[in-house]
This record gives structure tokens, sequence and C-alpha cells, in this order.
């Protein structure tokens, strides 16, 4: 038997408004929300964790009081799909995306960011999925 990857939480001051950045990063669509918690994901297969099979994980956002304090253990790495990673690195920052420093060494062939409550991502080059 074994388990399947249907779900990423995240702790957050502000539920919706991260759930928007991250839907607009992704191309994900809200499918629940309410009582300070709002959980996204693919409009391709809405189903999600029923669907037999590999699935785009849905991302549930809930409020909770404390702040990030921390370079994250665990981040969301991304690829562009249909532009070059300085072109998708450009239109992330401009969703609210900002650059992070996480000790890179500059030659890293990846560019990482945080979302605008400061979780670190990645932005991968060269693996259009």
């Amino acid at each position: 038997m074994t388990s399947k990857f249907t779900e990423l939480a995240i702790d957050c001051a502000d539920p919706d408004g991260l759930a928007r950045f991250w839907c607009s990063v992704l191309g994900y669509e809200v499918q629940e929300e309410g009582d300070g918690i709002v959980t996204i994901g693919s409009p391709a297969v809405p189903e999600g964790k029923s669907r037999l099979g590999p699935v785009p994980p849905t991302m549930t956002f809930a409020r909770v009081p404390e702040g990030k304090t921390v370079k994250n253990r665990l981040h969301i790495d991304v690829n562009p799909t249909d532009s070059e990673q300085d072109e998708e690195v450009r239109r992330l920052l401009d969703l609210g995306a900002r650059h992070a420093d996480v000790g890179q060494t500059g030659e890293e062939s990846w560019v990482t960011l945080a979302d605008p409550e400061g979780n670190e991502f990645c932005v991968l080059a060269g693996r259009h999925p």
C-alpha cells in the first residue's frame, strides 16, 4: 500500500491574499473557502484526491496568529511552462513575489523568490514539463 501527495498546507496571516497569489502563479482556482481557510487546486483535475493515480496537489492556506520567522525547511519549485525563466521571474515579481537570499552562491540555475508572506520558492530553468 502507498500514499499519494494530494495537498500542501501553508500557515499564513492572509489566506485570501496568499491563495490569490498562488492561483496566479499556478493557474489554479479557489475550490473552497471559509473560516480562515482557503483551498486552491487545478481546474483541470477538480476531483483531486479522489482521482486514481497522480494528481496536481491542492494548496490549503490557513490563518494563524504567528508570523514566519526562519527560512522554510520545505519549499515549492515551479517550472515555467510557456516562457523562459527570466520572463517568469519578472511575472512573479509583478504578482508580488520578491527576491530571497537563502545563501545562494550566484552559480545556481534556479532563482529563489519569496511569496508575499515570505515563503521561499524557486523558479527552475530548462525544465519545461
